[in-house]
């Protein structure tokens, strides 16, 4: 994979302004998405990218969805899906946080990580921390290790990785 390549897909990201309220700029992966080179790119950079001994990923909802199915499936790997709250039918723990602009909370489902298992945490964008920090301690509470997380792009000005000290965070592109 060239870095012209990867260049041009990053270069499809759409910035939206005051998305989802004012002051905030939303960063749109859905040209990359809609566009198949650039979406291989991506993926294949991302998965390239996770830790030798990785066993699964875990997906944040939503967009990180779409990413960790993809990466896991590139890799050979498993995939567990962190989710928004009432979407699973069988919890295994539950995790509140700030966001930038408001509160949240992500569950993690039952019976998907075993005591010992590495996984690597994937998603589209690292700002403030706090949605890639709760899915930590989600995995951590389930008595997996996270051997990394991987996103396409850190707003390193939130300083979003000081909120998951001791893991390596890779991304595409910071800014």
């Amino acid at each position: 994979m060239s870095s012209t390549a990867l260049d041009g897909a990053l270069g499809l990201i759409r910035e939206v302004p005051d998305f989802p309220e004012p002051g905030v700029l939303f960063r749109d992966i859905s040209p990359v998405l809609a566009d198949p080179a650039a979406f291989r790119v991506l993926v294949d950079a991302m998965a390239a990218g996770l830790p030798a001994g990785t066993d699964a990923v875990v997906a944040i909802e939503a967009r990180g969805f779409i990413l960790g199915a993809a990466i896991a499936y590139a890799s050979g790997l498993g995939l567990v899906c962190v989710r928004k709250p009432g979407k699973l039918p069988a919890v295994r723990h539950r995790v509140s946080y700030a966001l930038e602009y408001g509160t949240a909370t992500l569950e993690l489902p039952e019976d998907t990580i075993r005591a010992g298992q590495r996984v690597a945490i994937v998603d589209d964008v690292l700002a403030t921390g706090g949605t890639v920090a709760a899915t930590r301690e989600l995995v951590e509470h389930a008595g997996g290790i996270v051997t990394g997380v991987s996103v396409i792009l850190e707003l390193a000005f939130l300083k979003g990785r000081d909120r998951v000290p001791g893991v390596d965070v890779t991304a595409l592109v910071t800014t």
